[in-house]
């Protein structure tokens, strides 16, 4: 199969497959980080921030059922094959977390309205793709790596939970990250609200497996090909710089798996869309929303690059592998969307 198609276009139909899942769980199943960010500081619902847990937890159990297979490496993936840095998770989510409430999405969640029609999301899209640029490989690479630079961990010991409790106790790593994808799911599903509610846990469960698909087909292809193919999952921030590239210098460029994830997000949030009757074109009509939108995005693609991840990158690809910058970085986000929604509802004077 790989002889005929290669491996390039091999990677970016798992990211389009397994990304058709995400949009599909966006627009069907409401999976959205700031949504679940509203719904539990505004509307006094956790189901949705319980859609991620489940999300989370269904992927870590499946990726360690990768890993005791011996079909995925954990040493691989960059969330493990780097030396973690506490400062650029915290800064990085911050920054990241600031900018997807004021722009009003992240960028997973905006290739997910783009895909119902809201032009509006476009422009998030673009500009975070180009900012990501802008500070991985542009203007700013150079200050990026003094500041941050990129050091190769020791395979024998990975910045990961799992791992430190497999030096500590002497057992293979898959058993103490099985123990804590399980252990996730017991709590997340324990309310039986939760259980009741079939949305919150067979959303949760798609989104997980469309992780945990990624880091199969592409370990898959990395085995058995050719060329060097990166191990990865989803993450939303440089693959909108490298699907706008592609679009513009194909001739020049390969895809890639996150091409594939990008086009598959939008195809499954276009498709359940139309199943819900809800596709419309949309757009901006008023410039204050469109500045905050474009500086939104622009923070966007610094902090997920300084954090190596955005939402999806750390809090569910590198959350998968129980990386210490997961955790971390999540509630990095996670405070700086507390601390944008608050300026945009309420401005920062002192609560009474």
């Amino acid at each position: 199969m790989l002889d005929t198609m290669g491996d390039a276009t091999a990677v970016a139909l798992v990211g389009l497959l397994s990304g058709l899942m995400l949009g599909l769980a966006a627009r069907l199943g409401r999976f959205c980080t700031l949504g679940a960010i509203e719904d539990y500081f505004y509307s006094s619902s956790d189901l949705r921030l319980r859609m991620w847990g489940i999300a989370i937890g269904t992927a870590v159990t499946g990726s360690f059922v990768l890993i005791a297979l011996g079909w995925l490496d954990p040493a691989a993936p960059i969330y493990l094959a780097t030396a973690w840095s506490p400062v650029a998770s915290v800064l990085g989510g911050l920054v990241f977390g600031y900018g997807m409430a004021i722009s009003g999405n992240c960028g997973f969640g905006a290739l997910a309205r783009l895909g119902g029609g809201d032009l509006r999301s476009f422009v998030i899209v673009l500009v975070t793709g180009i900012s990501a640029y802008v500070v991985l490989s542009g203007p700013l690479a150079a200050l990026r790596i003094t500041v941050f630079p990129v050091v190769e961990t020791d395979p024998q010991a990975l910045p990961g939970l799992a791992h430190a409790l497999a030096r500590l106790t002497g057992l293979p790593v898959a058993l103490p990250g099985l123990a804590i994808g399980l252990a996730i799911l017991a709590f997340v599903a324990a309310p039986a609200r939760v259980r009741r509610s079939r949305e919150t846990l067979i959303w949760g469960a798609v989104v997980g497996l469309a992780i945990v698909g990624a880091w199969a087909g592409t370990s898959w292809v990395a085995r058995h090909g050719w060329d060097d193919i990166a191990v990865s999952s989803h993450t939303f921030s440089k693959p909108l710089g490298d699907t706008l590239l592609y679009a513009m210098l194909s001739s020049g460029v390969a895809l890639n798996f996150g091409t594939g994830s990008v086009l598959g997000v939008l195809a499954g949030a276009f498709l359940g869309s139309m199943i819900k009757g809800q596709f419309r074109w949309e757009a901006c009509d008023d410039p204050r929303e469109l500045r905050r939108q474009i500086g939104g995005a622009a923070l966007m693609g610094l902090g997920a690059v300084v954090a190596t991840g955005c939402s999806v990158g750390q809090g569910l690809s590198a959350m998968s592998l129980l990386a210490w910058s997961a955790p971390v970085t999540l509630a990095a986000i996670l405070a700086g969307g507390y601390i944008g929604l608050r300026q945009l509802m309420l401005g920062f004077a002192p609560a009474e």
